[in-house]
């Protein structure tokens, strides 16, 4: 097949975005597919990096001159081109090649759902709604949509508007092939890193510091399985953030934390350091208020790890009957009485037989293997084919934009 991937420019420093984006490009190629990745250049916006206009240059580079080279490109592409966004938010880009074979990934549309007023933690401003209903004006007009959970799906419909053809769920792939690893190699790997486990055990959370993934309620539900655990005179866990250095409110928390409480940020950690981290935890812990996905939780269960996080979809789409559920945080009317259940929860997780532990590491390896990435890619190519199948290998006339209002 002659693919060309959309993805946004590397200036947005969307990580998720660009690793699927890359993965997806690394994976078809080495299947002998023709693939070129196509995204915006930064002319503009480094001309104005260091000033207050560099946002707005951006948005130059993305919407103004991006769209004309790619009126051009596509003029020069075989008629039998399949146009992959790799992200619904490429959306005003879609008019350009609605009448061309395509597929967008739907990956999650928090930002929309922000925009109409449905989320109350997470507030959108005038502009942010503007630039929404842009972007949805311009997805609207795809017809074949390959989505990362039965909730993103839902909402693609719902909250989009769309009409599709084609509108499917194929779970996300691993970028990296998770698995168990057994204590010593786990603790080889972790002192390569300059990383050395505490003697009582410690407890996991990975993230990006956004505002969906409630870290607040993470050093809320460890204040109180700290107070839990000094009451029953047993150890107390440290706290490892894979995830950036706290803001000073979440600073603010940790420093109010009871003296034997230990809480350590390790940002930039990489996927093989990150493996054995899971492999050594006793738990991960991942009560965020939404996710497009929910790659952590996959990550850990290919790993045997236990898992603590909301139920709500998609993290329990993702977790199945392996992972362990806690009801949705609601910050607006305080953390305190949901962290100290959840809390008690993870004590309850904590303190399982070892038989039980292990059985249940087990079943959620078995369950992880769904998310192994060759699954994944297997059944996007399928999609891919059937969409060029089903339509003629030219060029037809200009569809109509009423579906665009």
């Amino acid at each position: 097949m002659n693919l060309v991937l959309f993805t946004h420019p590397d200036f947005l420093g969307s990580q998720s975005q660009s690793r699927l984006a890359r993965s997806l490009l690394e994976a078809y190629r080495s299947r002998g597919h023709q693939v070129q990745l196509r995204q915006p250049r930064d002319d503009w916006r480094r001309r104005f990096r260091d000033t207050r206009f560099a946002k707005w240059a951006g948005y130059v580079d993305q919407y103004l001159v991006f769209p004309g080279a790619l009126r051009a490109a596509v003029a020069r592409d075989p008629a039998d081109t399949l146009y992959v966004f790799c992200d619904q938010a490429l959306g005003p880009w879609m008019p350009l090649v609605a009448q061309r074979p395509h597929v967008v990934h739907g990956l999650d549309l928090m930002a929309l759902r922000s925009a109409l007023g449905l989320v109350p933690e997470n507030p959108t401003g005038w502009t942010g709604r503007i630039y929404q209903r842009y972007i949805r004006r311009g997805f609207r007009q795809a017809r074949h949509f390959i989505s990362i959970s039965e909730q993103t799906r839902q909402d693609l419909h719902r909250y989009g508007g769309v009409q599709a053809e084609t509108s499917v769920v194929i779970p996300l792939g691993l970028n990296h092939p998770y698995q168990p690893l057994d204590a010593a190699a786990a603790q080889s790997r972790l002192a390569a890193g300059g990383l050395q486990p505490p003697t009582d055990g410690f407890l996991l959370h990975v993230g990006g510091g956004q505002w969906y993934k409630n870290t607040e309620g993470v050093i809320e539900i460890y204040r109180q399985l700290v107070l839990l655990r000094q009451a029953g005179g047993k150890p107390v866990p440290q706290l490892w953030m894979v995830s950036p250095q706290p803001s000073g409110r979440v600073q603010g928390l940790i420093d109010g934390l009871p003296g034997a409480a230990q809480v350590r940020f390790m940002p930039g950690i990489d996927s093989h350091l990150l493996e054995a981290l899971y492999a050594t935890t006793d738990a991960l812990l991942f009560p965020s208020l939404a996710e497009g996905f929910g790659w952590p939780i996959a990550e850990a269960l290919a790993c045997g790890c236990p898992v603590l996080t909301t139920g709500v979809a998609p993290m329990t789409e993702v977790g199945g009957a392996h992972a362990h559920y806690l009801p949705r945080a609601q910050p607006a009317t305080g953390l305190a009485v949901w962290a100290e259940q959840a809390a008690a929860t993870l004590q309850q997780v904590l303190e399982r037989p070892l038989a039980q532990r292990q059985a249940a590491a087990q079943a959620g390896i078995r369950w992880a293997e769904r998310y192994a990435a060759d699954r994944a890619i297997d059944a996007y190519l399928d999609v891919y084919q059937r969409v060029l199948a089903a339509q003629p290998s030219t060029v037809p006339a200009a569809r109509s934009e009423s579906t665009a209002n």
